[in-house]
């Protein structure tokens, strides 16, 4: 359930292990209802085959400022960083490469919940096309027969409704994120990433520009509660006045949604299906950054998804425990409520002169540098007979 990135990662994983698969996704078309900036950073770009065409130019530097916007902090990497991805364009590689693989992806089905088979198993119950499948679960389309499928992942999102369905855990603990995207005819001599610590504009996190000279991503995000001006307003106070010197050349789209970070959730697979991406709670709880770790988690969870659906072995799912997760994320949770605290402009003013300090400049770079923002949940697994 859900054709994003961990989905579709997920999806083809499993079909290349010979088991019928189904994507299903609410949407009519995968450019429409994205909600990533599409930020990929090094480790990803070094551990997965993303499609170079698709990928803006590297990015090696970033600057940190305080709320007053002077005197920004400079780090500056030997290596390209980031990278800015045309996520329509990923999103359909990715379902050309789940649908090479075996699955069957459709878009414009509308999940509405699951049911219980005779059995005592649960199915799914979704509104599309008619669909007959394999046996186990039953599922539902309207107007249409049953859907009957043995496991049900769910890759919808923050707010997964597939979650609460099959009795697993639920993000509680998010951020609200918004930003405007457009070409630009870059002032920068290099493409950059401006990151604004304000709490008037984006309390508990931040707000951003990427520029890496062809397109500029301009956004903010922060706990909802404490956006009281609304996210919409807060943007476009912060486009209007944004570092960077990033003029809109050109139409400009908008993106938003909830991001989770509150780490990976505990309970996150039973005989009835698993979570995956955003569902599972799988964001950065520090970076709140969710493509990296959608692929990783999703690697797993196909290698555990495909061993469980061979043997029946329900103690093969424990290998996709989210509690036994968690342990690798305190210091991040931790940092994450220290975030969640700085409320006033003077109070992120003095965490800004903090980090202009050596200690300070090592902790950003390896923040923002590093390869630790999100461990590995597991030694990197492969489905038997996957690349």
């Amino acid at each position: 359930m859900g054709a994003g990135l961990a989905g579709l990662h997920t999806a083809r994983l499993l079909a290349r292990q010979d088991l019928d698969v189904l994507v299903v996704d609410r949407r009519r078309s995968l450019s429409a209802g994205i909600r990533t900036t599409g930020i990929f950073v090094r480790r990803t770009l070094d551990d997965f085959d993303l499609p170079a065409h698709l990928l803006g130019p590297g990015v090696r530097d970033v600057l940190l400022y305080p709320p007053s916007r002077r005197a920004p902090i400079r780090l500056t990497s030997d290596r390209d960083e980031y990278r800015v991805a045309d996520m329509a364009g990923i999103y359909e590689h990715a379902r050309h490469a789940a649908e090479s693989a075996g699955a069957r992806v459709q878009l414009g089905v509308r999940y509405t919940g699951i049911t219980a088979t005779a059995a005592g198993r649960s199915g799914i119950t979704a509104t599309a096309a008619g669909y007959t499948g394999i046996t186990g679960h039953t599922a539902t389309f309207e107007q249409a027969e049953p859907v009957r499928a043995r496991f049900v992942v769910g890759a919808d999102g923050a707010r997964s409704r597939v979650a609460r369905d099959l009795g697993l855990d639920v993000n509680r603990r998010m951020l609200v994120g918004a930003e405007i995207i457009h070409p630009v005819a870059s002032t920068t001599s290099t493409p950059a990433f401006h990151c604004v610590l304000d709490p008037r504009v984006a309390p508990g996190y931040l707000g951003w520009v990427i520029d890496d000279g062809r397109h500029a991503h301009v956004g903010v995000a922060g706990y909802p509660g404490a956006m009281r001006a609304g996210v919409r307003h807060l943007l476009d106070t912060f486009a209007a006045d944004a570092p960077g010197g990033v003029a809109p050349a050109g139409p400009v789209e908008r993106r938003g949604g909830p991001i989770p970070v509150g780490g990976v959730l505990r309970r996150i697979a039973c005989p009835g299906g698993l979570l995956v991406g955003d569902a599972a709670g799988a964001v950065s709880p520090l970076t709140a950054g969710g493509l990296d770790p959608c692929l990783r988690m999703s690697e797993l969870a196909a290698t555990v998804t495909a061993g469980y659906l061979r043997t029946g072995d329900e103690q093969l799912l424990r290998g996709y425990d989210g509690g036994a997760f968690r342990a690798r994320f305190r210091g991040r949770l931790l940092l994450r409520q220290v975030l969640a605290g700085v409320r006033s402009p003077a109070a992120a003013e003095a965490a800004v002169a903090v980090l202009r300090t050596r200690a300070g400049r090592a902790v950003a770079a390896r923040v923002l540098f590093g390869d630790g923002s999100f461990p590995d949940v597991a030694p990197r697994l492969a489905v038997t007979g996957a690349s």
